[in-house]
């Protein structure tokens, strides 16, 4: 049984950084890509960056050039460092492999 679980969120005050894990369990992360998705309250899922290989990575134009996302095979996990946070990434985040999702971590910014 595949379990993904997202840990790292919190508060976080304009202009700060996070790094957000998705471990997996039941499954190898390293065969497919992995995604980060956000959804912010009254808002619809979004989806924010995808890693398919150590050198082929996409991103949602509104995190581009904050956000970071990476995979390390050896701990079957991706990571999702969030830096220079606005107001507008408040959500919980989501990470997905194929047709699984984990159950969330919060991100909060706020002043």
């Amino acid at each position: 049984q595949v379990k993904l679980v997202e840990s790292g969120g919190g508060l976080v005050q304009p202009g700060g950084s996070l790094r957000l894990s998705c471990s997996a369990s039941g499954t190898s992360l390293s065969d497919y890509p992995v995604a980060w998705y956000r959804q912010a309250p009254e808002k619809e899922r979004e989806w924010v960056a995808t890693v398919i290989s150590d050198t082929v990575k996409n991103y949602a134009v509104s995190v581009r050039g904050r956000f970071t996302i990476a995979r390390d095979n050896a701990a079957n996990a991706v990571y999702l460092q969030m830096n220079s946070l606005e107001l507008e990434d408040t959500a919980v985040y989501y990470c997905r492999y194929g047709t699984d999702w984990g159950q969330g971590t919060q991100v909060r910014v706020s002043s």
